[in-house]
């Protein structure tokens, strides 16, 4: 019985190592700075709040099977395996610019799976590897444009005080510049062998139906409309946040069980960590030292080491030049396998469906995402 409990214990720290990390480091700096009125203020509640809502909404739309039965659509009129790998890359792409990259990743990557085996077996294994690896890159790239489309620009666009447009200008010529790069990527696949343009119909034996879902369909997009509408400090958050949780107690309780909430968890532990170092002088002086005046360059270093989302909640800590730390912390999703916590997911189910391609994938990952970043790098040096 004991011997159970700590092999629980240790999956659940293997599975959720960012969490444990950050409520790790904010009990350790609590004996350093003993808790007091001051915690309350260390917590970005809005952050949080949003994070809650759309997670919510995400999970009840992607439970209609809504991504479901657009991909589909789209995938019916492929005829080639070229089209195949840009569609597929391009739900990513662009819809994380909405439902965030990881919600993209869970949604879009098992469904590419279920498409590439009604392949031929040949034409699955030429084409599994790198178009889920562009759909990791797609993700991670497509979602940086939006403050929606992952958790640190969330954050990093409350703390800056931007307004949407200002974002989107801020990020657009790396998105656009992203964009060109997929596109010829995925125009360059089995370009040496000639099979990118080898003919192929893609055929579902049952499509997903919206038939009868209506209302819910309408429920959601209201929903997400209002945490919109909150992003853009038009509605406040508490409102959203009582709006969207009584929808969701009343008609699906069920979604409530697929927020994830060890992220939630995660940024709280980083906030009171961030708030505690802050007032030890030492620390903060030398931190802010280090950040200062290079906060694209630290973030996208430090995100290979502890990922994104991380790497931006501890350096938003000890600079106000928030606009390059967004952009660090987007351009960092590149790089390592955990550089972005989203890419994690794309590996696991590589690892889960074909484990013995997990080193040809980790390898194409790599030199994929490196060759990315060093391009997004130049952009960012030509511009800055």
């Amino acid at each position: 019985m004991r011997s159970e409990k700590i092999d629980r214990v240790v999956s659940f720290v293997k599975s959720e190592t960012v969490l444990c990390a950050a409520l790790l480091l904010a009990v350790v700096s609590a004996f350093l700075v003993p808790p007091d009125s001051a915690y309350l203020e260390y917590i970005d509640f809005r952050t949080l709040a949003i994070l809650f809502c759309l997670m919510g909404v995400m999970a009840g739309l992607q439970k209609l099977g809504v991504f479901q039965a657009v991909a589909e659509g789209l995938l019916l009129r492929v005829k080639t395996e070229r089209q195949l790998a840009v569609i597929l890359t391009a739900l990513c792409f662009f819809f994380s610019m909405l439902i965030t990259n990881d919600v993209a990743l869970i949604t879009f990557v098992p469904f590419t799976f279920t498409v590439l085996k009604l392949l031929s077996p040949e034409q699955m294994r030429r084409l599994l590897v790198p178009v889920v690896v562009l759909q990791t890159v797609a993700a991670n790239l497509g979602s940086m444009l939006t403050p929606v489309g992952n958790p640190q620009n969330l954050y990093l666009y409350g703390k800056a005080g931007l307004s949407i447009g200002e974002f989107l200008r801020l990020m657009f010529p790396y998105t656009l510049l992203a964009l060109l790069l997929l596109a010829g990527w995925c125009a360059a696949l089995g370009r040496g062998s000639g099979d990118g343009s080898a003919r192929m119909k893609v055929s579902f034996a049952e499509r997903t139906s919206l038939t009868g879902k209506g209302f819910g369909l309408s429920v959601y997009a209201a929903l997400f409309a209002l945490c919109l509408l909150t992003v853009a400090r038009i509605l406040p958050c508490g409102v959203t946040f009582v709006v969207v949780l009584a929808v969701l107690v009343l008609t699906n309780r069920k979604v409530l069980r697929r927020i994830d909430y060890s992220l939630l968890f995660t940024f709280a532990g980083f906030f009171v960590f961030i708030g505690n170092m802050g007032r030890i002088p030492v620390f903060y002086r030398f931190l802010q030292s280090v950040v200062s005046g290079n906060e694209t360059v630290t973030a996208v270093v430090a995100s290979q080491v502890i990922s994104n989302v991380p790497a931006a909640l501890l350096l938003s800590g000890f600079t106000e030049q928030y606009n390059s730390l967004i952009v660090g912390a987007n351009l960092g999703g590149l790089g390592t396998l955990i550089a972005s916590m989203a890419s994690l997911i794309s590996y696991k189910y590589v690892v889960r469906e074909q484990p013995e391609r997990k080193g040809n994938y980790l390898g194409y990952f790599t030199v994929t995402n490196i060759c990315f970043l060093a391009v997004m790098m130049v952009l960012y040096m030509i511009i800055h």
